[in-house]
């Protein structure tokens, strides 16, 4: 359902399927902020996996002129161990993760500031997706959600022992730093094995197990995973 002319300002989506297909694209274009407030786990997983999977993830970049992705949940989220490391490995990915001891008035994405995502209720039937342009309106929306992540306590100190030690970045030793440099730099397997002086198998036998000792599920991730590690 569509509210207004061509450009139009305020669209309603039915379903997750639905949000990936035509709001996917917007989610992957984040740039400066990646604004998420979910009661839980559940909401958003689905459609935004579903557009991660496809290859469309925001780039986080360092740096006061990278992307910023915060991601506020509440207490909801904390509620099983599994959950909790779920919550961690989220974290340990790059982005900024805290628990809002207060419910969320309404579960939201804003990108960049110029886009909001409004999910609406379970209770009658497929959920609907609500994709606002409108400048005041996602303002508004961007307002709200912020105030709670302000308010709101960092996920460490949310974890219990177990997670937070999975979070634990492993120590790094020179030679993994410099296969991860050259995951960062977008090298080829074969111009980066050169680069260092490997065989193309041991390099990436390497890569390989980088990524198993930190939890990535991608090159781009172990390539964030590591600056957390530095």
């Amino acid at each position: 359902m569509e509210h207004g002319g061509a450009a139009a300002a305020i669209v309603t989506l039915r379903g997750e399927a639905e949000l990936v297909r035509r709001a996917g694209d917007l989610i992957a274009s984040a740039r400066t902020e990646y604004l998420c407030g979910a009661t839980d786990l559940v909401t958003w997983s689905a459609g935004t996996n579903a557009v991660f999977n496809e290859g469309r993830r925001p780039r986080l970049r360092p740096g006061p002129d990278g992307l910023a992705m915060r991601k506020v949940y509440t207490r909801a989220a904390l509620g099983d161990p599994e959950s909790e490391r779920r919550l961690a490995r989220i974290a340990a990915s790059g982005a900024h993760v805290r628990i809002s001891s207060a419910p969320l008035a309404r579960e939201a994405i804003v990108i960049d500031g110029r886009v909001a995502i409004l999910a609406g209720s379970e209770a009658r039937g497929a959920r609907t997706y609500t994709v606002i342009r409108e400048p005041d309106v996602v303002e508004g929306v961007r307002s709200l959600l912020y105030a709670t992540w302000e308010a709101a306590d960092d996920l460490a100190d949310c974890l219990g022992p177990a997670a937070s030690a999975s979070a634990r970045p492993p120590v790094l030793d020179e030679e993994s730093r410099a296969v991860l440099a050259a995951l960062a730099d977008g090298l080829t397997d074969e111009t980066a094995a050169r680069r260092l002086g490997m065989s193309l198998r041991t390099y990436r036998r390497r890569v390989a197990a980088l990524m198993a000792d930190l939890g990535a599920t991608s090159r781009f991730q172990a390539g964030v995973l590591s600056r957390r590690a530095g």
